[in-house]
């Protein structure tokens, strides 16, 4: 399939397209590069076995704004196609969808590993938060399919289901869970429609994960104050180790099996099914 999409995308953009319409796409397809681009409407009308985004995303494809990227071509490429600037108002609207290199990012997180444990044993590092963090995120948005989007109340990015659903996702990177649980703002919780928790071992593979309906989360585990601790004696029975309650959530199962840890992979085998 993906090599399909790529041929299709050098004979689309291998001539203008100005009077399309498809300059009204707010989905494009990202070549091999970054400089070939591609309308999802244009690739639904070319082919029979993909409807819409997630198709994509079963094999392995990611959604992200177009903001979400520091730098790409996208500009230069969406005027030359269709003889137009691309406006400051659209830009917020478009989502890129891309294709990574599953394989290199699986070998270069063991090796960032094995650096991590040489710096904390020379003690150059104490921790590395902000990367576990971004890193477990890619992890949520690769395997549910979720689309990542500029924040328009606070720096960074939030992120949706396909029918638009706000989603919290929280990282926990730990080994095991501290005795207090997951610590998470109840404000966040109560502006989104599901929390979805990435358990994420020090070696950065997946060890578990929970996701749940955030109106659940307040009305079950809600306090006094501002933050909620998610232990996990509590939510234990919606471990996706132990139960198959929201298997099917996953969009992207291959992804899923790739970055769980051994243990978590054997507990998942047999009981993930293609959505």
């Amino acid at each position: 399939m993906k090599e399909k999409i790529f041929g299709l995308m050098d004979d689309f953009s291998s001539q203008a397209h100005g009077a399309s319409g498809y300059d009204q796409d707010k989905l494009f397809i990202m070549g091999k590069n970054d400089e070939l681009f591609l309308p999802l409407s244009f690739l639904v009308k070319k082919t029979e076995d993909i409807k819409d985004v997630k198709d994509l995303q079963k094999v392995g494809f990611v959604c992200s704004s177009y903001t979400y990227f520091e730098f790409l071509p996208f500009e230069a490429w969406y005027q030359k196609t269709f003889n137009k600037k691309l406006m400051a108002k659209d830009k917020k609207m478009i989502k890129i969808v891309h294709f990574p290199d599953q394989a290199k990012i699986s070998e270069t997180v063991s090796v960032v590993n094995q650096i991590y444990e040489i710096l904390k044993k020379s003690h150059v590092i104490m921790n590395g938060k902000n990367l576990p963090v971004q890193l477990g995120e890619w992890y949520a948005k690769l395997i549910f399919g979720l689309h990542q989007i500029k924040s328009s109340s606070q720096r960074g990015f939030d992120f949706y289901t396909e029918n638009n659903k706000k989603v919290e996702v929280k990282i926990d990177w730990h080994d095991a869970t501290g005795p207090k649980g997951v610590k998470i703002k109840k404000s966040l919780i109560e502006l989104s429609d599901y929390t979805i928790i990435m358990y994420v071992a020090k070696n950065f593979t997946i060890r578990d994960i929970i996701f749940l309906d955030s109106d659940f989360i307040v009305r079950k585990y809600s306090t006094k104050g501002h933050t909620i601790f998610l232990k996990d004696s509590d939510v234990g029975n919606y471990f996706f180790s132990k139960s198959d309650k929201h298997l099917s959530k996953v969009v992207n199962t291959v992804a899923l099996m790739k970055f769980s840890s051994p243990s978590f992979a054997m507990k998942l085998s047999g009981r993930l099914k293609d959505s």
